[in-house]
């Protein structure tokens, strides 16, 4: 019979399990765990728990869902991963113990958040989702050892046919958070909107459209589910977002730069390491840059098709088996 290696999740945001992935209420974090547990659905080598604020516990994928309330604290795993509270790895027993970050934390928040004693006395090792991350994350909050694990979009992103030489309109789409340097954008896109009078900004909420944003053809989406944003972003010409300092990784530009949307950045955060520069989009170094690379893209066809191509090229080079497989390298080279 094999011995099961067993690793626990545990998270304290709201009611959710792997049931609920394709909704769009589902934010980032969220739908990494649940990614990275269902990667792990054919593999018997590996028992793997979530404990969180579910109020609908069962198995889904092979991978139990409980509430976080209902921890038996004689089960004891061989690994146990905290997303982003140290305190929670007091509610199981585990000698190896992880924290992964979702987010940039100074010292004095860390402590604010009472995050530091948990940490000191629990040693968790941090996992983070890039290199910004990785540079961002302070040595005294990183102290028991930090190793970078790049997540991905998840399968339906990556299984959606793509026709590469087809051209959508010329709209622009910003899937982020509403408060990621959107005045920024709203205030660069009044000046590409004077040489793409056709074009369209679907932004997310919320946020309440001004006169003049309607004006200049911003339109507000309408967050459903993600087959509807999978629709919307093949038929958007542009991803355009300036990125933020709070940013580490943006999942909503890798999900596009999976369905091929070549991307406009400032490179702010962790958006350098989303596009590769004049291969995939264009990371600009000040708002005329910014402007010029969105017209670029919007009105030069060739220049979208070109894009979009090597974008195909480099579709699945990553996903889930690849996320869960550094997972387990980071887990067995602390045993």
């Amino acid at each position: 019979m094999i011995t099961k290696t067993k690793i626990y999740f545990i998270e304290n945001s709201y009611d959710y399990n792997a049931d609920n992935l394709n909704s769009e209420k589902i934010g980032g974090s969220e739908k990494t765990l649940i990614n990275i547990t269902n990667s792990f659905s054919d593999d018997d080598n590996y028992l793997i728990k979530v404990f969180n604020n579910t109020t609908k516990p069962k198995l889904i994928n092979n991978v139990e869902w409980n509430n976080i309330n209902q921890i038996n604290k004689s089960d004891i795993p061989d690994f146990l991963i905290s997303m982003s509270d140290a305190n929670l790895l007091a509610k199981i027993n585990c000698k190896k113990n992880y924290l992964w970050s979702h987010s940039i934390q100074s010292i004095e928040k860390f402590i604010r958040k009472k995050q530091l004693l948990p940490f000191i006395k629990f040693r968790p090792i941090m996992i983070l989702e890039g290199e910004y991350h990785y540079k961002s994350r302070n040595l005294l909050i990183s102290f028991f050892g930090k190793k970078i694990l790049k997540i991905a979009p998840d399968n339906d992103f990556i299984n959606t046919h793509i026709d590469i030489n087809h051209i959508p309109s010329s709209n622009a789409i910003f899937t982020t958070k509403s408060d990621r340097n959107l005045k920024f954008l709203l205030n660069s896109w009044r000046e590409i909107k004077k040489t793409n009078i056709d074009s369209k900004l679907y932004i997310n909420p919320p946020y309440n459209l001004t006169e003049d944003d309607k004006i200049n053809g911003v339109i507000l989406r309408n967050k459903s589910d993600k087959e509807f944003l999978i629709e919307e972003l093949k038929n958007s010409k542009l991803f355009i977002t300036p990125g933020h300092k709070t940013e580490v990784f943006c999942l909503a530009a890798e999900e596009a730069r999976e369905l091929c949307v070549p991307i406009v950045t400032m490179g702010i955060g962790s958006l350098y390491e989303r596009v590769v520069h004049e291969e995939t989009g264009f990371i600009a170094n000040n708002k005329d840059e910014f402007v010029k690379y969105s017209n670029l893209i919007l009105k030069n066809d060739k220049v979208y098709l070109d894009l979009k191509k090597n974008l195909f090229n480099k579709r699945n080079s990553r996903n889930y088996k690849h996320v869960k497989n550094d997972l387990i390298k980071i887990l067995l080279n602390n045993k």
